[in-house]
């Protein structure tokens, strides 16, 4: 609804300088609802802890990323990136990030529901005539179950995931291309069994081709450099990372949005009701 001429917020000398305040009083609007859609503390910890630290290029993003424990105590955690940012790429990611929050509550199938995450941004490129561009994305799906840390996931033109353990470094394989491009794409899962000490290190693109002022990006061999070397905490060492990227250099804002999701595996978990619900060894 429009403010009346002689509301406050319509104290301006054109309509041009209107259009400006609405153009910014909205899009300020539209980044706290943003903000709203994504988790605002990290799970307790149990067998896991888990942390996350996001940056935007602008004041809207298209990165998205969530951590839901399932009904059957499994974790699921997911990790995207839509392409381009700033408003356009805030829209496209909230449409998905609604889908896939919503169809994570009813599958625990990695293949599946990332099969119709593809099928969901094809509907509306197909509607998008020369905007189909922008409705595609990278996504990383696991779910984790705390019993057998057994991870399934789907890492559809994400980034490698980064897991450390005993001081070595291993990649999660990328097993699709980026979704909203093909009818019947070719989607692979893989599984990943986690030990006690793991650490799991899912991030964007943002981070490892962030530039510093003489061109050169922060990369993915600096970023496992930091991961051997850094012993901290979950939630110390996503501070010391965008620290890192502060020191080498790079933009503030970052050119491209950056988010990172850190998971500490402590131990597998027994459920109440088959030996205690406490954490095993």
């Amino acid at each position: 609804m429009i403010p009346p001429a002689n509301h406050p917020t319509r104290s301006r000398t054109t309509p041009a300088a209107d259009r400006h305040y609405f153009d910014f009083h909205d899009i300020e609007l539209a980044r706290q609802v943003e903000r709203l859609l994504f988790p605002r503390s990290s799970p307790v910890c149990t067998w896991c802890c888990i942390g996350v630290k996001n940056r935007m290029a602008g004041i809207l993003g298209g990165d998205y990323f969530d951590f839901i424990t399932m009904p059957d105590g499994c974790q699921t955690l997911f990790l995207g990136d839509v392409t381009g940012h700033g408003l356009h790429a805030s829209v496209v990611m909230s449409l998905l990030y609604g889908f896939i929050h919503h169809a994570t509550l009813g599958s625990c199938d990695p293949l599946r529901l990332v099969d119709e995450v593809n099928t969901f941004l094809l509907r509306f490129a197909r509607r998008a005539q020369g905007l189909d561009q922008f409705f595609s994305s990278t996504l990383f799906f696991g779910i984790i179950d705390p019993q057998t840390l057994t991870m399934r996931y789907v890492n559809a033109g994400q980034v490698p995931g980064l897991v450390l353990r005993n001081g070595q470094v291993m990649e999660l394989v990328t097993t699709a291309w980026p979704l909203g491009y093909f009818d019947s794409p070719q989607i692979g899962s893989a599984i990943f069994r986690f030990e006690p000490g793991d650490r799991l290190l899912l991030y964007t693109d943002g981070i490892t081709e962030a530039p510093n002022g003489a061109g050169e990006r922060f990369g993915t061999e600096r970023l496992k450099t930091l991961l051997v070397e850094d012993g901290a905490d979950h939630m110390e060492f996503l501070e010391r990372l965008f620290a890192a990227l502060h020191r080498f250099g790079t933009s503030d804002p970052p050119e491209d949005d950056c988010t990172a999701i850190v998971a500490d595996i402590r131990g597998g978990f027994i459920p109440n009701g088959t030996g205690g619900g406490t954490e095993g060894t």
